[in-house]
């Protein structure tokens, strides 16, 4: 099992409080790393169907087969939360119940209305690329500070299985590098059973085909502004179905939408948020990607690079226990930054190229936004698809290791 950055949080949490919450897509590795850490604890998983009878029928009883329990998917019977509830206001010890679950919005208004002030909220999401490699984690927070952080070759105990593309190909959900499953064709399984398990039961989906065609669709716009009407009409449905079907990816953490940031500069802004697929890998299987030499020359290769990189970001602020400051900034004369990461103090920008050699022309955009007469931050941060870390212009350039 690969060490995950999010164990000492995970611990120092469950040390003061009653309820600890660890949400992420399935796959992520969420009953892997509880089990492991918290041994002493009872284990019950609500997939079990005859588990989930006798938690519905008898909630206290169930809740009585152990003085620590860890409740694995417990979106699968959300009634368990009111009595979770009870048992811990009758007796507040930490760490007593550990729940895990798959599904994000819709868990998390359950948790939130019935056990708030009593849990604590942790998300894991598939493997980050530093957890791949043994290494510590990145701290965006850090990334215009080359002094604050390592740089130079990529560190770490374990070898990648490749470069850049084998990686991306890949993908990181930990059963691909675990098992030494192939990825093409673990990725084929989780896709198919995810539609036609989580689809049907979560947001009733009746028509799988479109929502197949429609998630396709939308992996081929990744990291590309989102824009519903056009999709909905690509794949035959209504925009509101559209907006439904885009809001089951985002409670099964398959993708995101990163926001424009609501600092103007005194420019016209386009206002549309930008659509990423956190898993590489998974947008590889959608777009018919089956190796590294095609994904190196696909025509979206710079916007799945693009994707990667925020989601490393994700990963690393999640591993913070901190929710994705995370923007775009975009006007309406073309110029965009394509990340922003809004630390409080300052906006740090971050242009991601796909390409190995860093051109003559690669920071003109990072050197137009911090231009800006009303814009306070300086600095900025290109990645890119190489190997090296340097100072270009002002700017400090980070290969795709991020580091």
């Amino acid at each position: 099992m690969l060490y995950r950055h999010l164990t000492e949080a995970l611990r120092a949490a469950a040390a003061v409080n009653p309820v600890v919450t660890l949400t992420g897509p399935r796959q992520s590795g969420k009953t892997t790393l509880v089990r492991a850490l918290f041994t002493e604890h009872g284990y019950l998983s609500l997939e079990a169907p005859d588990l989930r009878a006798r938690a519905i029928e008898d909630p206290r009883g169930f809740l009585r087969q152990g003085d620590r329990l860890i409740l694995d998917e417990i979106q699968r019977v959300p009634e368990l939360l009111s009595y979770i509830q009870i048992f811990v206001d009758e007796h507040n010890c930490p760490g007593r119940f550990i729940l895990t679950g798959s599904q994000n919005l819709l868990l998390m208004e359950s948790v939130s209305q019935t056990l708030a002030g009593r849990t604590a909220l942790l998300r894991l999401y598939p493997l980050s690329l530093p957890e791949l490699r043994e290494s510590p984690p990145i701290d965006p927070l850090t990334f215009d500070r080359p002094g604050e952080k390592s740089a130079g070759p990529i560190s770490g105990n374990r070898p990648l299985p490749g470069g850049l593309w084998e990686t991306l190909l890949d993908g990181f959900y930990p059963p691909v590098h675990d098992r030494g499953v192939p990825a093409g064709e673990w990725l084929g399984d989780y896709f198919r059973t995810y539609v036609e398990r989580d689809l049907r039961e979560v947001m009733q989906v009746s028509d799988l085909r479109s929502f197949e065609r429609f998630v396709r669709l939308a992996a081929a716009h990744t990291a590309q502004e989102l824009n519903l009407s056009a999709l909905a009409g690509d794949v035959g449905i209504t925009q509101q179905t559209a907006k439904r079907w885009l809001t089951a990816l985002e409670i099964s953490f398959l993708a995101l939408t990163l926001p424009p940031h609501p600092a103007t500069y005194r420019k016209r802004l386009r206002r549309r948020p930008r659509l990423h697929f956190l898993d590489t890998g998974l947008i590889c299987y959608l777009l018919d990607i089956r190796d590294a030499g095609t994904l190196q020359r696909h025509p979206l290769r710079g916007a799945i690079f693009e994707s990667f990189v925020v989601s490393e970001l994700v990963k690393s602020f999640a591993g913070q226990r901190r929710d994705p400051p995370l923007y775009h900034w975009r006007d309406t004369s073309g110029h965009e930054i394509d990340i922003l990461i809004d630390t409080g103090e300052r906006i740090i920008p971050v242009e991601v190229k796909s390409g190995q050699t860093v051109a003559a022309d690669a920071v003109n955009t990072l050197a137009w936004w911090t231009a800006i007469p009303s814009n306070p931050n300086q600095g900025g941060v290109l990645v890119h698809g190489g190997t090296e870390s340097f100072n270009f212009k002002g700017f400090q350039v980070l290969p795709w290791f991020l580091r």
